[in-house]
């Protein structure tokens, strides 16, 4: 009777294994399914686009004026994208891998069972709150500062991605940090090392990937936010080189315009062309860090 109920169990196992192996394959398939539905979406709306409009007038034209004269200049919209997101960057990346470091390493157990549940509701903050908390606090901030006559520049949008992407970017990483086996910081430690000597030259390049993805994540969210950017950044579709100018980015122009354009018109697809411009750039840098990820974690 035994050996009958090992049997019973052991067959009972497999069988669950079973469907949870496909019950993931499945998952997989549909987000691939759905993925590609968005890609074709895309594509569908915004062929009247790139049929009746040049396409290296779109790439390199420097003008978006869609309303008056019929421009549709993708650079404007990529470079206000990039300093935004640029800025952003500098500002998290080493602010957050930091403030991970220190609550994975170095604070106290009273400090990090504070301070990490207070940043991991950060990030359900609503991004409209946010962009209401920049308008009030940081777009002075940036005016007075600066001595400039508006503070809707690219550099305080910067600033609300970046403490909008703190909380992915401290949370991943410091997961990153704890998952790291301890006898790697034991050994370190009986050979000499100190505290912080073993933080930066065994923990940290050991969960570089781990903190490589929570980069990149957070760059994903950076790239993909529309309110804030479109409440504080000045909107102005012009090409400038300056984190104190107002500038507008791609999820920005379509939010602003998709409303008030006729739909079918050229303008509505358009916005699809960027969308789908947007999606592409998205993917690419996803699959690239993906990569990169896998690369360095085979390394290590």
């Amino acid at each position: 009777m035994l050996w009958m109920e090992k049997f019973k169990k052991s067959k009972f196992r497999i069988f669950k294994t079973f469907l949870i192996s496909k019950f993931v394959f499945i998952n997989g398939i549909i987000s691939i399914v759905v993925l590609g539905l968005i890609l074709a979406f895309l594509i569908y709306n915004s062929l009247k686009f790139f049929s009746s409009y040049p396409f290296f007038d779109f790439i390199s034209g420097t003008r978006w004026s869609p309303t008056v004269n019929e421009k549709f200049g993708f650079v404007p919209l990529m470079v206000g994208s990039l300093e935004v997101a640029f800025g952003a960057i500098l500002i998290a990346v080493p602010l957050g891998i930091g403030v991970a470091i220190y609550i994975g390493e170095l604070a106290p157990r009273l400090v990090r069972e504070t301070l990490k549940p207070i940043i991991e509701v950060l990030a359900t903050i609503p991004s409209v709150v946010l962009g209401f908390i920049g308008l009030k606090t940081v777009v002075p901030f940036v005016k007075n500062i600066f001595s400039l006559s508006i503070g809707l520049t690219a550099l305080s949008g910067s600033i609300i991605l970046a403490f909008m992407s703190l909380p992915t970017i401290i949370s991943i990483s410091e997961d990153a940090i704890n998952a790291v086996p301890n006898g790697l910081r034991n050994a370190s430690l009986a050979l000499g090392a100190n505290k912080w000597e073993t933080t930066y030259k065994i923990v940290v390049p050991t969960a570089s990937s781990g903190i490589l993805a929570a980069v990149m994540l957070g760059l994903g969210r950076i790239i993909g936010e529309t309110m804030a950017v479109l409440m504080i950044t000045g909107n102005s579709p012009r090409i400038v080189f300056s984190w104190l100018q107002p500038v507008r980015t791609i999820t920005a122009t379509i939010a602003a315009e998709m409303g008030e354009t006729v739909q079918g018109g050229l303008h509505y697809s358009a916005l699809f062309g960027i969308g789908l411009v947007l999606f592409l750039v998205t993917f690419l840098t996803n699959f690239t860090a993906d990569r990169f990820v896998n690369r360095i974690r085979n390394i290590i």
